[in-house]
């Protein structure tokens, strides 16, 4: 299936000189990490403590707040100082998260940054993962490091040092040994809990398309973008993340209209559905039905007060 169009994709062509890099180290990279954020400061401390203790620091700490006012306040005074950027919900109130990590790459790259790593705020990076990034980041490739998923904190909260110890890499994704890249991997695996690229890599494919609003979609449609151009996955070993427990619905029902709304959204334009498990999930439970005919997926009349309560 052809690459859909993306909005502003040859414009940021038509600009594509790139900003020359200022300061950098002896990787000769500038690196800016790039983080969406609504609520959980704790989570974004012990982010931004994980980056303080890495053997590279980030030149650049951008932190996207989505319609939250309060992260400056709330994370004042830690290492690497955060560059704060507001970002507000989309009309009714949705997480616009394609939009908000958009915005964090454009104000990176203006900085001068020369590679982005995008971390979800739940993930703590290991000691070494922006120096993995660093030295395997070319262009025309997307990398993607290994996440954990921790258990619920002990007495106290996390502790950096234990946090390898307390759970192993998700085993649904590739695990490279430390110094291995292993390329040519699954696009259809592709997170956005952790991943890579260099400025001209991002602007090829366009960013996040930002039709999708809301929960789910928007990081398979990046990966399918990137498939279509010919853009490769890597998974970079020794680039480590490790996901702070939080709370979660499985299925996620509180998300079903997001879902049916990107899902639909991503069929139009790849002419598959994406989250297929959730939708059967959701089937299960007697939320949605399918309608092979027209290979879509619907809401039941039950649906809203399941999907409320």
């Amino acid at each position: 299936m052809r690459t859909p169009e993306r909005p502003g994709r040859e414009a940021h062509r038509a600009h594509g000189a790139q900003p020359s890099p200022r300061g950098g180290t002896a990787d000769g990279r500038r690196i800016a990490v790039i983080t969406l954020v609504a609520g959980r400061h704790r989570h974004l401390r012990l982010q931004q403590a994980g980056l303080a203790a890495g053997t590279r620091p980030p030149d650049h700490y951008v932190v996207v707040t989505m319609g939250d006012h309060t992260v400056p306040d709330a994370v004042a005074g830690g290492c690497p100082a955060m560059d704060t950027l507001p970002v507000p919900l989309d009309a009714a109130g949705r997480l616009p998260l394609a939009a908000a990590r958009n915005a964090g790459a454009r104000r990176a790259v203006a900085a001068g940054a020369d590679l982005l790593v995008f971390l979800d705020v739940d993930c703590v990076p290991g000691p070494a993962l922006l120096a993995r990034y660093a030295e395997t980041a070319v262009d025309g490739a997307l990398l993607c490091g290994t996440v954990a998923y921790l258990p619920p904190p002990p007495p106290g909260g996390y502790r950096l040092a234990s946090l390898p110890r307390l759970a192993p890499p998700h085993p649904g994704r590739p695990v490279p040994g430390d110094s291995e890249v292993l390329r040519d991997g699954d696009h259809r695996l592709f997170w956005s809990l952790s991943f890579a690229l260099t400025p001209r890599t991002w602007h090829d494919i366009g960013g996040f398309c930002e039709e999708y609003s809301g929960y789910g979609g928007e990081d398979t449609d990046f990966a399918s973008t990137a498939a279509a151009l010919g853009i490769g996955l890597w998974w970079v070993g020794g680039a480590p993340a490790y996901h702070q427990h939080h709370p979660v619905s499985r299925p996620p029902v509180e998300h079903l209209d997001d879902i049916l709304r990107n899902g639909a959204l991503f069929r139009s334009r790849w002419g598959t559905w994406p989250m297929e498990g959730w939708l059967r999930d959701f089937a299960g439970l007697g939320l949605v039905t399918y309608d092979g005919a027209r290979d879509t997926w619907r809401k039941t009349a039950d649906s809203g007060s399941l999907a409320e309560g």
